[in-house]
């Protein structure tokens, strides 16, 4: 019995002194240290030793002379290391404990650049994803981010490159409302797919999509027997279009959208037929 008493307190002590012997071997560096580091990792492009470098400094030096800077150039590091949420909250965090600070539109514009290619990933880096066809996520957060910036500071440096990301955003989720359009054809939801279209029309006027959603509105209209609604989607494209692939020579409304988008659909379930056979 006392064996064993003896060897719980052998085995004790050797915990303590091996958790004394951890505790001793982390060594606290001076708070310029930690920087100098994180911004010499940080010029030579290792943004992974940048990042540690400037966690031990937010750790052991949160309000010192170098805070500040630190957790703007945290939000860089983690954006370069493709941590995007990451970089995001390092942002909200920024903007949260310095409310006053004259770098609030660099760290505005950096939480709306993750948010912007939160959605895409990695994936889109080496592989061909239609961006288009994916849920918008964090795309209108994106754009509400650069849109607080051109509201709060429109003088900003980041001010002009915001302004095309959020024309980049609307001509996404434009697009985005045409996949659902065509998505509703191939099912013959004709209503649903002209509800997307006129979306577009209304919402979007000066995307890219605005000519593709015309036509459809114009062949879903003629296909649900509705003239005039044709007819007015007919006069749009061609006032604002008139070069448009929908007219012929002669300058006739011509599309075959829908039959192109059934017989897309018939080919896909004729193949599955004669796969089963």
């Amino acid at each position: 019995m006392r064996s064993v008493v003896r060897l719980l307190l052998l085995s004790t002590m050797i915990a303590l002194a091996t958790g004394c012997a951890s505790k001793k071997d982390v060594e606290v560096l001076p708070e310029k240290t930690y920087y100098d580091n994180a911004r010499k990792a940080m010029n030579s492009g290792n943004f992974n030793e940048a990042e540690q470098n400037l966690d031990a400094l937010e750790t052991y030096y949160p309000f010192g002379r170098y805070a500040e800077q630190a957790q703007l150039d945290l939000i860089y590091a983690r954006y370069q290391n493709l941590d995007l949420e990451g970089s995001r909250a390092a942002a909200d965090r920024f903007m949260r404990l310095n409310p006053q600070s004259e770098h609030l539109d660099y760290a505005l514009y950096m939480r709306g650049l993750a948010s912007y290619n939160l959605d895409i990933g990695l994936a889109a880096r080496y592989f061909a994803i239609d961006v288009a066809a994916r849920n918008p996520g964090e795309q209108l957060q994106a754009f509400r981010d650069f849109s607080q910036l051109l509201n709060r500071y429109p003088d900003s440096e980041y001010a002009p490159d915001a302004r095309q990301r959020m024309i980049a955003v609307r001509n996404r989720m434009a697009e985005l409302e045409l996949h659902a359009a065509r998505y509703y054809i191939k099912r013959e939801a004709y209503i649903a797919a002209n509800n997307r279209a006129r979306y577009v029309v209304e919402n979007y006027p000066s995307s890219p999509s605005v000519e593709e959603a015309l036509i459809l509105l114009a062949d879903t209209f003629r296909l649900m027997d509705l003239k005039k609604g044709a007819s007015d989607a007919i006069a749009t494209l061609r006032t604002n279009f008139p070069n448009s692939e929908a007219f012929d020579e002669n300058g006739e409304f011509q599309s075959d959208r829908l039959r192109r988008q059934n017989r897309s659909l018939t080919n896909v379930v004729t193949f599955g037929l004669m796969g089963d056979e």
